[in-house]
């Protein structure tokens, strides 16, 4: 009897813990989540000038036409830890071969930051690597990075991250309006800065009321001054500025659309056929997209994409401009699996005169499967 009263005593003591617990319930110390996507993909077109036409840099032109086969694309691996209720940190990392061809994935550092909640009311400070300020809401509103990166990040005008301080917060207690600060190497996920320039990047984020929102975002990156072409003994600035307007709505469980539109301008980077003095290189681009529920398992997804990567009227920016067209049927089989027959369809702009050349467009085919493992 002794020796089970005081086992019903220890029972009793180790389970206090848990009924306060319940009693109080507390934010979970550690989590750990992952996801992946991959596919069969088969390129159904390809021209064959690409070979040789590397004034066409996209992201389909490597490949020859006919060329097949399977990728994993990128693996997820994300620890979260809750070290109080004023600081908290985030490890990610990412797995993916980046688009090259029989390689072995490997990962990298995703993610990699504390953050120290409420440092001034409404705002989070954050140090480490981290997200930049340029497309993390639109790529949301997108909802599909399993079937594309959106545009600024597929053009590789800005990467997703960087290494930096950053402070993120909303300016009134109903998040109507929020903003998101950030200083950074300016040289994406790496350890250390690669020279003295950085990044200083800023939004603005509206939720008005309903399911709209809109954002604005500049991203200023100062960059090495270069000689000047008719100066010899005198340098140039080349800093390069990168603004976007995102607009979205959402009607939950029947449709989304979104619409993004960004502007880039390198100070003296480019020098035109007609001059022997530098000028500023500009870079725009829009996307649209939108996806319809037409069961509660099954959408349809639509996107079209438009880059222009020199606006220049000299003829050495004409024919690089090109435009995507990709759709998808997704396919939910289970809450955290999504399967996604789709095509991407990549456009070119003629070659500029006297050349008579046009480009056929690219066309690829792909089963891709996004599942969620944690």
């Amino acid at each position: 009897m002794r020796h089970f009263i005081a086992a019903c005593s220890i029972l009793s003591i180790l389970s206090t813990p848990l009924t306060l617990g319940q009693e109080a319930p507390q934010p979970p110390k550690d989590k750990f989540s992952g996801y992946m996507f991959g596919d069969f993909f088969y390129n159904i077109a390809r021209d064959p000038a690409f070979t040789a036409a590397t004034s066409l840099p996209n992201s389909f032109s490597s490949d020859e036409k006919d060329f097949q086969g399977f990728q994993l694309r990128r693996i997820y691996f994300t620890y979260d830890n809750t070290i109080s209720d004023r600081f908290a940190t985030r490890m990610r990392l990412e797995m993916d071969a980046g688009g090259a061809r029989n390689i072995k994935i490997v990962p990298v550092v995703k993610d990699a930051y504390l953050k120290w909640k409420k440092v001034i009311e409404g705002g989070d400070f954050i140090f480490g690597i981290q997200p930049t300020t340029a497309f993390g809401i639109s790529e949301d509103s997108w909802g599909y990075r399993s079937l594309e990166k959106t545009q600024l990040d597929l053009r590789g005008l800005i990467p997703s991250r960087d290494f930096g301080v950053a402070l993120k917060g909303k300016f009134d207690g109903s998040g109507t309006v929020m903003y998101h600060l950030l200083i950074a190497n300016g040289n994406g996920n790496k350890n250390q800065p690669s020279d003295k320039h950085r990044r200083y990047a800023a939004t603005l984020h509206f939720q008005p009321g309903g399911n709209v929102q809109f954002t604005v975002t500049g991203d200023y990156l100062t960059r090495s001054a270069v000689p000047d072409p008719m100066n010899a003994s005198a340098t140039l600035g080349r800093g390069v500025f990168t603004g976007s307007v995102f607009a979205g709505y959402e009607d939950p469980g029947n449709f989304n659309i979104g619409a993004e539109a960004f502007m880039q301008s390198g100070a003296n980077s480019f020098m035109p056929s007609t001059s022997t003095s530098l000028k500023s290189l500009m870079r725009m681009g829009v996307s649209a997209w939108g996806s319809v529920n037409v069961s509660p398992d099954v959408k349809i997804v639509g996107r079209f994409d438009m880059f222009d990567p020199n606006t220049d009227s000299d003829v050495l920016a004409k024919g690089d401009m090109r435009n995507l067209i990709l759709g998808a049927i997704a396919w939910n089989p289970d809450k955290n699996v999504t399967v996604m027959p789709n095509v991407e369809i990549e456009t070119y702009e003629s070659a500029p005169a006297p050349s008579t050349a046009t480009y056929d467009a690219s066309v690829t085919g792909r089963l891709t499967f996004y599942y969620i493992f944690l």
